[in-house]
């Protein structure tokens, strides 16, 4: 029994005879033959690249079973031979028999441009043959700089480009192997060749402290199924990682966003493990340095606040999960939260002054949200209750928009069935509402009442006339003056996004219904949210549940400023109308 081998490898070092097993399926690259063309030419100057793993089984002395990436095998070596057609001083060092074709061998090294007018013999000929043709085509078609583009490739494929060779133990099952590798197309990830690293029987890992490492690999990869704890973590979606401890590595070897190696985490930590051999270390610290860096990870989670701060930071994508590792190493956890509060207070911090902030402006938009989120996280953590914490997986879970507290323009209503709708809705309200907590006379309010209607039931109804019944109406139920805060900080919330345009345009006696309907159905709502429909912050003596006006519009800012006062005075700034 031969212990299994993984490590990168250059194309130019891959030597020996490969056997195809009858158990594949034969050679069936078409586009794929050009994409890889392209892909090998795009690589910049000096830029390294990995290829997708080599999965072999070894059968003697230079001899392997290519269990899996026979398809792109074939496909290099055929490259090699066009690039021996034009006469240049290469060599392959490998060769490829399928098993269930008698003079595949053959029939490979012998291809070149003369022989492409052949019949084939079978369906693998037949494709072997287009694929070559598709790289002469492709090399021809560069006219002049043909010859240079080769030799070019052929130094990448030779010093450059390299495979993820894996090469498992002689009693493994190839069969069986093929087909967890290929069913689904499921490939190997990151997370795979990581765990072979350090379980692999060749790994210098004595036993013990490999069930040790499984185990825990088990506990964190099950851990971060926690939808809650991952939604801490990352805004990424976790459909994204089949292997969520993948998110780990990602994050502990510092991997940027723009960074397009696919192997880029195995790499990392095969460097790793190197190192730690040259300095005499067991291979195991590298584990263990992983599993400590998830363990901060979980300890901020477990802290009421550092969830909050560090969740709020994440979420509205102020700051690096990993920068903010880098941050706590070396200080304490007084100064690393000292720190939070700076990069909390420095990412709502404006120029601006907080009540001419505008919902139309563009440049305000993004602040605004991070205003309100901040609002709303820490108006949980304040609570310091640990049973009680912003859900920032289902926060994260849902699309979010500004809405209006109160609106006052017709914006998006353009079809009848949505003046209907918002009609009806506006009646019902109207309904519900005397007339003297309007400030108007009855009779005013029972031709309000009969306006609407009457627009409802009129098969003619025309925007002109919508518009001129919208006027009225929302003039009943607003406050005079609160036009001119329409599109400010005191007149916005956080709430999930509409398709539904009546109900963004709504009046907020209208709104308040709908939220206190989704309240009931257990739709999640964020809490300053909810506090706003329900007024929490209005005095009493001021409250009245039809208007938005101005003592809730006092109330409202008054409270943001004083859940983030903390943050505010780092930067100097307050909240106020």
């Amino acid at each position: 029994m031969n212990s299994i081998i993984l490590e990168p490898k250059l194309v130019g070092d891959i030597e020996g005879e490969f056997l195809i097993p009858d158990f594949q399926r034969g050679y069936r690259w078409k586009d794929e033959v050009e994409m890889l063309l392209k892909d090998l030419n795009e690589i910049e100057e000096g830029k390294n690249y990995c290829l997708q793993p080599v999965v072999v089984k070894k059968l003697g002395e230079r001899k392997y079973e290519l269990i899996d990436g026979q398809q792109r095998l074939t496909t290099i070596f055929l490259i090699f031979r066009y690039m021996k057609h034009l006469n240049m001083p290469v060599q392959c060092n490998f060769s490829l028999e399928y098993e269930i074709r008698k003079g595949s061998k053959d029939f490979l090294e012998s291809i070149d441009k003369d022989k492409l007018d052949i019949d084939p013999k079978n369906i693998d000929e037949y494709f072997i043959i287009e694929a070559y043709r598709t790289i002469s085509t492709w090399f021809s078609e560069l006219g002049k700089k043909e010859a240079s583009t080769a030799w070019t490739i052929h130094n990448k494929l030779d010093k450059r480009i390299k495979v993820i060779w894996y090469e498992v133990n002689s009693d493994e099952n190839s069969p069986s192997l093929f087909t967890r590798l290929n069913i689904g197309r499921i490939p190997l990830t990151n997370a795979d060749l990581v765990k072979a690293l350090f379980l692999s029987r060749n790994s210098d890992v004595e036993e013990k402290k490999q069930l040790e490492i499984a185990t825990e690999w088990d506990i964190i990869e099950k851990e971060l199924h926690n939808k809650s704890l991952w939604r801490f973590i990352t805004n990424e979606d976790p459909e994204l990682y089949p292997t969520r401890i993948e998110l780990v590595f990602i994050l502990k070897a510092k991997k940027q966003k723009n960074n397009r190696e696919k192997f880029f985490t195995f790499f990392h930590f095969d460097s790793e493990i190197k190192k730690a051999i040259e300095e005499l270390r067991d291979k195991s610290e590298v584990w263990t340095e992983i599993l400590r860096y998830y363990q901060r990870l979980k300890e901020w989670y477990e802290d009421i606040d550092l969830y909050h701060k560090i969740g709020y930071l994440v979420a509205s994508d102020s700051k690096d999960l990993g920068k903010l590792v880098d941050i706590s190493k070396n200080i304490n956890k007084t100064d690393f939260k000292n720190s939070l509060d700076e990069l909390i207070a420095e990412s709502i911090n404006t120029e601006k002054e907080y009540r001419d902030l505008s919902y139309e402006n563009k440049t305000d938009y993004t602040l605004i949200e991070k205003l309100l989120l901040l609002f709303n996280v820490e108006t949980m953590r304040q609570k310091s209750d640990e049973t009680m914490r912003f859900p920032f997986d289902r926060h994260k879970g849902e699309d979010w928009s500004l809405e209006h507290i109160h609106a006052q323009q017709s914006q998006g209503l353009n079809k009848k069935e949505l003046w209907v709708e918002w009609l009806n809705s506006h009646k019902k309200s109207l309904l519900d509402i005397a007339p003297e907590a309007l400030n108007i006379a009855p009779t005013a309010h029972e031709n309000v009442i009969r306006d609407i209607t009457d627009a409802v039931n009129d098969n003619k109804l025309r925007i002109e006339k919508f518009t001129e019944l919208y006027e009225k109406v929302v003039s009943v139920l607003s406050e005079a003056g609160s036009v001119n805060y329409t599109h400010s900080l005191a007149n916005l919330a956080l709430l999930e996004q509409s398709k539904n345009a009546a109900l963004n345009n709504s009046t907020f006696d209208v709104k308040r219904n709908k939220i206190i309907q989704m309240d009931k159905e257990n739709e999640y709502i964020p809490v300053c949210t909810r506090q706003v429909f329900l007024k929490y912050h209005t005095p009493s003596e001021s409250n009245q549940m039809h208007f938005w006006g101005k003592a809730d519009r006092d109330g409202y800012i008054s409270e943001m400023d004083k859940v983030l006062r903390r943050y505010l005075g780092i930067i100097g700034k307050e909240i106020k109308l």
